[in-house]
């Protein structure tokens, strides 16, 4: 950590500073340039609060050397880490195709949809049944029942399933039928929600929010790293944008930078990040190229008819021809789904 201090700090101030340094176990380094005087901080920097420093009369500003995200760091965890759901891995040159309806609307619309992409190549059946939505007239999931026919139907075709959760009193009943716990994009800085999964043991698929930034997102990861759990993946799923092209602003250059910044794996969802089927299939080439663990697609067999986000939906057969060629993309990375 440097402690940037201001012109006109008087010894007074640097002492008092360097004491309260020293009293917390740490070792101050004091710097004299022409134009700035710095203290270096040497130790253990989770002993010191930054925002607590910048209290203290003649200090400009404090910058942390290593990052505030302690566990999810590769500073901590070198190695990239894999995350297995179900008989599923994801990391470390693993991929998953997580794929199927955004909302579980009856027994049978999920079980032909889950027939097509699990024949097609997908290995984590999706559907949510609980659904936070924009407008509280807009269809809000099955609930309960939803989470009964999407294990009925993992279990039919032998795929982990993953589902959203969005209140901290579901954590527990939603554990109970999901391989692997959604947090989406709206409730990625609801704390309570992420320390509860935290606790709860199961694969967390963490979201990244529609105005957060990398930094965000690997803060929202700590959260359930320091609660307990290790089994984290995110997702870039587009960013708000000033662009109105694409459903999202889809940044797929998150993918690289993360890869250089965490050791968890993390995965793509271009169906959420641009709504476009058109181009959905291009952006999934695009996020496996740049690194990604894994690829997020909607898919429904009558778009039209769905109960929610039937327009950024690709059909059965879209999905086929796009898994086909992200096979044939991951030979190229050694990577295999």
């Amino acid at each position: 950590m440097i402690i940037i201090l201001s012109s006109d700090t008087t010894d007074e101030q640097i002492n008092k500073l360097k004491h309260h340094i020293e009293s917390l176990g740490l070792t101050p380094h004091l710097s004299i340039g022409t134009f700035r005087t710095i203290i270096g901080v040497i130790g253990d920097e989770s002993k010191i609060d930054a925002d607590q420093l910048c209290a203290f009369p003649g200090v400009s500003s404090v910058v942390p050397v290593l990052p505030p995200y302690k566990l999810a760091s590769l500073d901590a965890h070198p190695q990239a880490s894999v995350v297995e759901v179900g008989d599923v891995k994801i990391g470390g040159g693993h991929l998953c195709m997580i794929s199927g309806p955004c909302s579980i609307e009856s027994a049978e619309g999920l079980d032909a949809i889950a027939a097509a992409v699990v024949a097609a190549g997908a290995n984590i059946l999706r559907g949510g049944a609980y659904k936070p939505r924009s407008s509280p007239y807009a269809f809000q999931g099955m609930g309960v029942a939803g989470l009964k026919i999407l294990r009925d139907v993992g279990e039919r075709y032998d795929v982990p399933v993953v589902t959203e959760v969005t209140d901290p009193r579901n954590v527990e009943v939603v554990c109970e039928y999901a391989d692997m716990l959604q947090v989406g994009a709206r409730n990625m800085q609801n704390f309570v929600l992420l320390t509860e999964v935290g606790k709860c043991g199961k694969p967390v698929l963490l979201k990244r929010g529609m105005s957060a930034t990398i930094t965000d997102l690997l803060m929202s990861a700590e959260y359930v790293l320091a609660a307990g759990n290790q089994n984290v993946v995110l997702c870039e799923r587009g960013i708000k944008s000033f662009d109105s092209s694409t459903r999202n602003l889809y940044d797929v250059a998150a993918v690289a930078v993360i890869k250089t910044l965490t050791h968890l794996p993390i995965i793509v969802d271009p169906s959420h990040a641009t709504g476009r089927p058109d181009i959905i299939p291009a952006c999934a080439y695009a996020g496996l190229a740049a690194g990604a663990d894994g690829v997020h697609i909607e898919v429904h067999d009558h778009p039209e008819q769905a109960f929610s986000d039937g327009p950024q939906a690709l059909s059965p057969k879209e999905f086929a021809a796009t898994f086909k060629k992200l096979e044939e993309l991951a030979r190229v990375f050694d990577a295999t789904f």
